[in-house]
């Protein structure tokens, strides 16, 4: 019997991360959770990022992945957005990794195309496909529906992924 692997999947945000999680036995997909953490315009940024870096080691704590995907940046069109979106992408590969687990990392047209079929897919055609294929999940955001996404991604890829650090590992 295949062993049941358990991802997350991050959507970083500096205002709303998003993540949610499967589980994964073989080709088989099954939704587990899902949520969106915020931050407080009104804090610091330094401020934001430490609450962000606990909320989502409260997840981890909490949903015990054994793999991480975060989606990567794309260029938003004010560098200070950039920046911000980059500080909090920070924060959701730092925290997986503190706690030892793998982190792949996926372009947001590479997560639509996996998911969708498309590679310019909008937030409502991402978040209509992730309940095709979770049925149960109901996500609370888009920002989750993402993060879903984002996980149902890594579990297509993840086994390509293994393969290729074998064979270097080898080689």
């Amino acid at each position: 019997m295949t062993q049941s692997i358990r991802l997350i999947g991050i959507d970083p945000g500096l205002r709303r991360t998003g993540w949610g999680v499967i589980d994964c036995r073989g080709t088989g997909i099954s939704y587990i959770a899902d949520g969106t953490e915020t931050s407080d315009a009104q804090l610091s940024l330094a401020e934001r990022l430490l609450q962000l870096h606990e909320r989502l080691a409260a997840v981890l704590g909490e949903w015990q992945p054994d793999e991480a995907a975060v989606e990567q940046t794309f260029v938003n069109k004010g560098a200070s957005s950039t920046l911000k979106l980059g500080h909090a992408r920070g924060i959701a590969l730092l925290v997986p990794a503190q706690s030892g687990i793998l982190v792949a990392e996926y372009a947001p047209n590479l997560v639509k195309k996996s998911v969708v079929g498309v590679g310019h897919a909008d937030k409502a055609q991402i978040r209509a496909m992730v309940g095709v294929l979770l049925p149960r999940c109901q996500p609370d955001s888009e920002d989750s529906a993402d993060a879903l996404a984002v996980a149902i991604t890594h579990a297509h890829h993840r086994g390509r992924r293994e393969l290729a650090r074998q064979i270097e590992a080898a080689g």
